[in-house]
């Protein structure tokens, strides 16, 4: 099994992903960030979409649960 791509290394009390590590970068990112590098079109693989009013970073969806944002 490859390595996932991007990394969840931080969650807020509530569950909310925070902090992200890119794998193949070596990139420590804040939500904010990686939000901005999706927009971007640096992640083709990941879109953000609003929960509860926040911005979020979320991995498309595909036929496999074993490269969700974890």
């Amino acid at each position: 099994m490859s390595r996932k791509r991007i990394k969840v290394t931080d969650e807020s009390n509530s569950g909310r992903n925070q902090q992200f590590y890119d794998n193949y970068t070596g990139d420590d990112m804040t939500r904010k960030q990686f939000v901005d590098k999706i927009r971007n079109g640096d992640y083709p693989n990941y879109h953000v979409r609003k929960i509860n009013g926040v911005d979020t970073p979320v991995s498309n969806p595909d036929s496999s649960e074993n490269n969700n944002l974890g």
